[in-house]
């Protein structure tokens, strides 16, 4: 039995929030992607008026193919296969209020559909550069997986998002859980990043030893960074910026360096809240400030 066949025999739950654990809609994307690509079908919906605060996450409103006004609301939902695939999907909103009911819903329904194993995708702003391979960091709480995977244990102490706490329940349920996060570039943290939302596909294929199909992702992946490269020959500043990222990322020779240099960034992310904003020890030096573009 290989390793990754350890932990993927049942039926696996992936999941991800947009939000405060969603930069570049990374993870959002990857689990959307996912949704378009598989044959699945919603088999929950939670219900929104129990989680979500309306003037904090706002209903939005659209036209249709056929031109009719829809209006959407905030919300989260788990799909199942119509098929014999054994991958199920959560997504939706970070949720802005009970959280511990909310984490006990989604608890009861990985049991009541016999979930073996979850994986949680996240993405978080970090000091790296668009023109580099996406730093992606796996870690559990789980003993056995962690050796399964040669993969750490998070070292943080902190502020966390919903889906540390849903990591925390599940583990707690008996429900073994990895978290795969994705470095985003902080100077394009208003744009999607298919990058690095391919770069979780990737690393997640992995994980559950499934084929997962990129659709247009690559070429998406391709011309995001092709727009950051022509956005930076026209600003001076974001070039020697980005420049000065590419240095200290090539300095970085093994795997092991990379998987610490990713952990610690992620730890910077998660104590300065999630905000989006290097934190001081980096803007100090930096000429250029992300909140420009």
């Amino acid at each position: 039995m290989s390793v990754s066949t350890e932990f993927s025999h049942g039926r696996l739950l992936v999941v991800a929030f947009e939000g405060w654990n969603d930069a570049g809609e990374a993870a959002s994307g990857a689990v959307r992607t996912l949704k378009e690509q598989l044959d699945v079908s919603a088999i929950k919906e939670l219900d929104p008026e129990d989680y979500f605060d309306y003037q904090f996450n706002r209903p939005s409103i659209a036209v249709d193919e056929d031109g009719n006004r829809t209006l959407s609301w905030p919300g989260v939902t788990m799909y199942g296969p119509n098929d014999d695939a054994k991958v199920h999907l959560l997504i939706g909103t970070e949720p802005s209020r009970g959280w511990k009911t909310f984490t006990a819903e989604i608890v009861d329904a990985m049991g009541a559909f016999e979930i073996s194993g979850v994986v949680f995708l996240g993405a978080m702003l970090a000091d790296v550069p668009h023109s580099r391979p996406i730093s992606v960091f796996v870690s559990s709480e789980n003993v056995k997986v962690r050796e399964q995977f040669s993969i750490e244990r998070s070292s943080y102490e902190g502020p966390v998002g919903i889906l540390s706490v849903l990591a925390d329940a599940a583990e707690k349920a008996g429900i073994p859980a990895i978290s795969i996060w994705a470095s985003v570039p902080h100077y394009v943290h208003n744009a999607p990043s298919p990058k690095a939302t391919l770069a979780l596909i990737d690393k997640l294929e992995e994980i559950i030893d499934i084929v997962i199909p990129r659709g247009d992702l690559l070429d998406e992946a391709t011309a995001w960074e092709k727009g950051i490269d022509a956005l930076a020959g026209d600003d001076d500043d974001m070039a020697s910026y980005i420049e000065q990222l590419e240095q200290a990322r090539d300095t970085v020779d093994s795997p092991e360096a990379s998987g610490e240099a990713i952990a610690k960034e992620f730890e910077r992310y998660l104590r300065r809240g999630g905000d989006g904003k290097p934190d001081s020890g980096a803007a100090g030096e930096d000429p250029w400030r992300p909140k420009d573009y």
